[in-house]
């Protein structure tokens, strides 16, 4: 299902239209991988964020966390940021988490979609 290449996981294990949809069981599979994939790449972003605001803002690491949850999660700034180092890494976090955030979104959805679309072309070529 996977192939591995390093330290990375690609999923490959998707079937293509030819073949037919895969049971229930290897669907839900999918779902939790790709959920615990969103999870440590969500974790890895909001440990950026963290590290960013402890030492860029600087905040304690209580105000650090709160801070890069808001900003991953599109809510906004919480504390003020008053250093210049700090105002530029709280603006690239911005623009990096608007990425992180719609990557995340695909991630989690890709194993719906596939389903739902193969379902579509495994209707429409029993037609």
């Amino acid at each position: 299902m996977a192939r591995s290449y390093g330290n990375f996981i690609f999923m490959d294990g998707y079937e293509n239209k030819r073949q037919p949809l895969a049971p229930h069981k290897v669907f839900i599979k999918r779902l939790y991988h790709n959920v615990f994939l969103a999870a440590i790449f969500l974790s890895i972003c909001l440990v950026i964020g963290i590290v960013g605001y402890k030492y860029g803002g600087p905040m304690s690491w209580l105000d650090a966390l709160h801070n890069a949850s808001m900003i991953l999660s599109g809510m906004g700034p919480v504390a003020e940021v008053k250093t210049t180092w700090g105002k530029l890494f709280s603006s690239f976090y911005a623009l990096f988490s608007g990425v992180a955030f719609i990557t995340n979104i695909g991630i989690l959805i890709a194993p719906i979609a596939h389903r739902f679309f193969h379902k579509l072309h495994a209707e429409e070529n029993n037609v």
